[in-house]
């Protein structure tokens, strides 16, 4: 290995007192510093002259060994949070600024489990449209899970006219003030058809126009199941890179690898938090007992199985996953937050819907993660993450990116967008 150059500088006292009391308040030695700043300069984009230098005047935010600072907005118990922290490379890691979330129990549930403080004040309990969006401190990258209840193939489907439709809006202006270099954006399937499609292209507009430089955004419908998430779940992510960075996104390749839920809820602690059963009636139980592994109550009973007094007098639409059964040889249909009888998910064996711990494995948390609040608060917790594994894939996939490392990779689904060209 070449042995490192030495380069030695001289400056004026002034000048050298004046840096080396900037470096004792950074809390940073000035040879590093100086190394860093050498480091920065080195980086320069030649065809334009401009570092990518964060808003706040901080240092170039690829100077590799420097991590990434992430804000995340309805960051939910911490799915996407639990990826960050164990999403690493070579040169990049990341580090927590500010996330809100304006569920209490889910705020206590982040703030344990992923910044380590019950108390840590940089997650934030706010309604996002009583937040002050201009107050929040500066991010490199910043993630959102906006609301999808609106966008859900569940239920009424309002999209942009729902209550929860518009809330993406809210991450957006936090884009247009700080030009993080980065942004994660994720929601459910249904959000293509929303108001006949026109939700998905309004939301790519804005986030593809965003900031002073815009996002050169790749968006595509991830079925973690194909990256080893022992879950059915289908989700579209836009990752977008600042468009004066000239870099673009690939999707990650599916590994192959296919986890069936059987697998997944193999060996869990007797120690392990958030176990508790659901007590099931006489009733469900008799009904539960004559519904065959991977099929639901309607299944069972057109296929004769279940006598008068155990059918459900139910008319108009019927939910799939009302009463069904897991299959044990493929990996779980998905783990929702809400709904009421029959939507708790239910074994395959045994006959009982799934405790909060084995939804939370089907959804990858580790087995410490500790959810807090009552049995149904962190069902709904549980429901409305992001599984951690899956984040990780796409994360580790995008510091690949920012250190040029490449990576085996698939079209997107949706499509790659350059920053400032999408038309709607």
């Amino acid at each position: 290995m070449p042995r490192p150059k030495e380069l030695k500088i001289r400056l004026t006292e002034p000048e050298f007192n004046y840096f080396t009391t900037a470096c004792e308040q950074e809390g940073i030695a000035p040879a590093v510093k100086a190394r860093e700043l050498i480091l920065a300069y080195c980086m320069k984009d030649q065809s334009n002259g401009r570092l990518p230098l964060s808003e706040d005047g901080g240092l170039p935010v690829l100077v590799p060994g420097r991590s990434l600072r992430v804000a995340e907005m309805f960051s939910g118990p911490g799915g996407i949070g639990t990826a960050l922290n164990r999403t690493k490379s070579e040169h990049f890691d990341f580090k927590h600024v500010w996330a809100t979330d304006w569920d209490p129990d889910t705020c206590r549930t982040y703030r344990l489990n992923v910044l380590g403080n019950p108390e840590d004040e940089r997650c934030i309990c706010s309604d996002v449209r009583e937040l002050d969006i201009d107050s929040l401190p500066v991010a490199d990258g910043f993630l959102y899970g906006f609301p999808c209840n609106d966008f859900s193939l569940v239920g009424e489907s309002k999209g942009l006219h729902g209550n929860y439709g518009g809330l993406f809006q809210y991450g957006v202006k936090y884009i247009n003030r700080v030009n993080p270099l980065f942004f994660f954006a994720e929601n459910v399937s249904g959000l293509s058809s929303a108001n006949d499609g026109r939700a998905f292209k309004v939301i790519l507009d804005a986030l593809n126009h965003a900031g002073r430089y815009g996002y050169t955004i790749t968006a595509h419908l991830y079925k973690f199941e194909e990256y080893g998430v022992p879950q059915a779940r289908h989700r579209y992510i836009m990752v977008g890179i600042r468009g004066d960075l000239g870099m673009k996104f690939a999707v990650p390749r599916p590994s192959g690898i296919v986890r069936t839920c059987a697998e997944a809820l193999e060996g869990i602690p007797a120690c392990a938090p958030n176990q508790e059963r659901t007590s099931q009636s006489k009733t469900v139980a008799a009904r539960l007992a004559l519904i065959p592994e991977g099929k639901n109550v309607w299944q069972a009973e057109a296929e004769g199985l279940l006598p008068p007094e155990l059918r459900l007098n139910v008319k108009g639409a019927r939910l799939s996953q009302i009463y069904r059964r897991l299959d044990s040889h493929k990996p779980a249909y998905t783990i929702t937050g809400s709904g009421g009888g029959g939507t708790h998910v239910y074994h395959w064996s045994e006959n009982r819907a799934l405790t909060n711990r084995e939804r939370a494995r089907l959804q990858t948390f580790p087995d410490d993660f500790m959810f807090l609040g009552s049995k149904e608060s962190v069902r709904k917790q549980i429901g409305m993450a992001v599984p951690c594994d899956g984040a990780q894939v796409i994360l580790e996939a995008l510091l690949k990116t920012f250190e040029g490392v490449g990576y085996e990779s698939v079209e997107p689904s949706v499509g790659v967008f350059e920053a400032g060209t999408f038309k709607p």
